[in-house]
């Protein structure tokens, strides 16, 4: 008896822990949970796994090896490494600081001041966003080359100089071209920061005698460091991984970064060597990673120091007198940098039948040959093609799973939530130049073909951007009251009725918003898609890096134009769609 009761004892844990697991998986919720998880733990870490892999064995890209230390011992024991990542620092905290102090002085005046115009300077500042970075970098070379830059020629013939005073095949000009770049990332971060804060604050110290810029020293720059602090670290992780600008400015000028030495490792020579850039590649994520830590702990610390409460207000807006039409024109020669200088180069040159400087005869000459181009060649049929299908199919899959995952982070009170959060962490910090590696050395022997197809782009850009989409559902889902699905869930409705029926509908600005989002990233992304891309499935991106790279800046020029008024259309739709929620 007693041996049969010890016996019962040791077994009830077992069966109570089967117990609790069947129960646990009778719940959809959790049957999603694993699911969702499942595929962002796949999708996360085995890239990561292969990326150090990669940079651990002896052996080339798909072929068996051995254990070795001797990437590392030959990447880090080379001074130029060092050079490298000094000047990959120099690099990055000067672009992200350019971006910081344009991105606050535009935010400062389209914001706080009465400047005229503002409203249209704040909307305007985003378009950067619809035109792909390598297209801005080259407009910046077409307009700053030493030889033929048109401000440069435009110099020397109208003061009679023997060259010109600018050079953008420079670190200066590096840097330059990616604070530009970076600046509508920063701004969004640093306006809404400013949008946010209690005038009251401001009165009070004016109240009790305190100057304008008194004012500004002691309450608004305080409460602003760490929305300031947030775009300057995540703009500096943005910089160090770039390779959009660094192909075209750092690789013609021998300007190494990390981003540089990868592509010369794992493209760029011959024979290559895709262990040494693998060893690179965990360089720079070790970076990205330590500083997007850093950049969510300053966001958390927005949140402190956060002073909006229930009661209405508007942000306090100081009136600059006869000043603000200055105020204006600062504001219009930053958006003339941002906007206008690339867009009107672009068309010049799309219009152009070869690229020169112009002369008054030139407008005799302009043609749309550039245009019928895009329209005769099958190659930039199938370009157009394969960038749409990622654009489409690709932001439909991320968003779907970024609604997935914010609806288990933010609703559900499942114990390891915390941990999908750290897995849509990682790719947030995965440098697009070593994910691609990653996903070379994990997808080269994978049972499935998916190597050198599409569909390995378009899970490098699923992995990359998926925290995109995270954020932009996240911040609609939480502003549903959970009462709607309580009184679902009493009605009779089940967990997928609930969804479908009442969350779908209710997340739609969000999921729309993030997906216009994602489309627009999708269609001109370029620094993963060089490495992964094959003659088969090229997008846009690498088509025109290798047009450019032939010289044929006439149809580069032609083809960026098209992909921004498919951007522009995209970002019309969802604007049209959003006001017809509303109403």
């Amino acid at each position: 008896m007693n041996h049969r009761s010890v016996a019962a004892g040791r077994d009830l844990p077992a069966g109570w822990a089967l117990s609790r697991a069947g129960i646990f998986l009778t719940q959809p919720i959790n049957l999603i949970f694993l699911g969702v998880a499942g595929i962002i733990a796949f999708l996360s870490l085995y890239p990561t796994f292969f990326l150090i892999y990669g940079s651990l064995t002896d052996a080339p890209l798909g072929v068996p090896g051995h254990f070795t230390l001797n990437n590392y011992i030959r990447a880090y024991s080379d001074p130029e490494t060092y050079r490298l990542i000094v000047t990959s620092f120099v690099f990055g905290l000067g672009a992200s600081g350019l971006s910081v102090v344009l991105a606050l002085t535009l935010a400062w005046i389209t914001i706080r001041t009465n400047a005229p115009f503002s409203r249209l300077f704040e909307l305007t500042a985003i378009v950067p966003n619809i035109m792909p970075p390598i297209l801005i970098a080259i407009s910046w070379v077409l307009l700053l080359n030493p030889n033929n830059g048109l401000i440069n020629a435009s110099l020397v013939k109208l003061f009679g100089w023997q060259q010109g005073p600018f050079n953008i095949y420079s670190l200066p000009g590096l840097i330059f071209v990616e604070g530009l770049i970076l600046t509508p990332l920063a701004f969004l971060i640093i306006a809404a920061a400013l949008k946010s804060m209690d005038p009251a604050l401001e009165e009070s110290a004016k109240t009790l005698g305190s100057s304008e810029f008194g004012v500004a020293r002691r309450i608004t720059l305080p409460l602003m460091r760490p929305a300031i602090l947030a775009a300057g670290t995540l703009n500096f992780v943005r910089a160090v991984e770039s390779f959009d600008t660094p192909a075209i400015i750092a690789l013609p000028a021998r300007i190494e970064v990390f981003t540089t030495k990868i592509w010369r490792e794992a493209l760029g020579s011959f024979p290559t060597n895709h262990n040494l850039a693998a060893t690179y590649g965990v360089g720079i994520l070790v970076i990205a990673l330590l500083f997007v830590y850093l950049y969510r702990r300053f966001t958390s610390q927005i949140e402190s120091f956060s002073t909006v409460t229930g009661k209405g207000f508007r942000p306090h807006q100081i009136d600059l007198g006869p000043w603000k039409y200055s105020a204006s024109l600062v504001a219009l020669l930053l958006l003339i940098l941002m906007v206008v200088l690339p867009f009107l180069v672009l068309l010049l040159v799309a219009l152009l039948p070869y690229y020169h400087v112009p002369t008054w005869q030139t407008w005799q000459n302009l043609t749309l040959d550039n245009f019928r181009y895009i329209w005769d060649t099958s190659r930039v049929h199938r370009a157009f093609a394969n960038s749409l299908f990622l654009a489409l199919v690709g932001a439909s899959v991320c968003m779907l799973l970024a609604a997935l995952t914010s609806y288990i982070t933010v609703r559900t009170k499942i114990a390891a939530r915390g941990l999908l959060e750290g897995l849509v962490f990682i790719p947030w910090a995965f440098p697009g130049t070593a994910l691609a590696l990653g996903l070379l050395w994990a997808y080269v022997d994978f049972p499935i073909p998916v190597y050198a197809t599409i569909w390995i782009i378009m899970i490098a850009y699923v992995t990359r951007f998926l925290p995109y989409g995270l954020r932009a559902v996240s911040s609609t889902i939480i502003q549903i009251h959970k009462e709607l699905e309580e009184a679902s869930v009493a009605c009779g409705a089940g967990f997928f009725a609930t969804f479908r029926r009442i969350l779908i509908p209710m997340m739609r600005p969000g999921v729309m918003a993030g997906w216009i989002i994602l489309a627009t990233i999708f269609m001109r992304e370029f620094s993963a898609t060089l490495f992964l891309y094959s003659p088969s499935a090229e997008p846009l991106g690498p088509l025109l890096y290798f047009l450019y790279l032939d010289g044929m800046r006439g149809r580069v020029a032609a083809i960026g134009l098209v992909i921004s008024v498919i951007s522009i259309l995209l970002i019309a739709v969802a604007q049209r769609f959003s006001r017809w929620e509303k109403s």
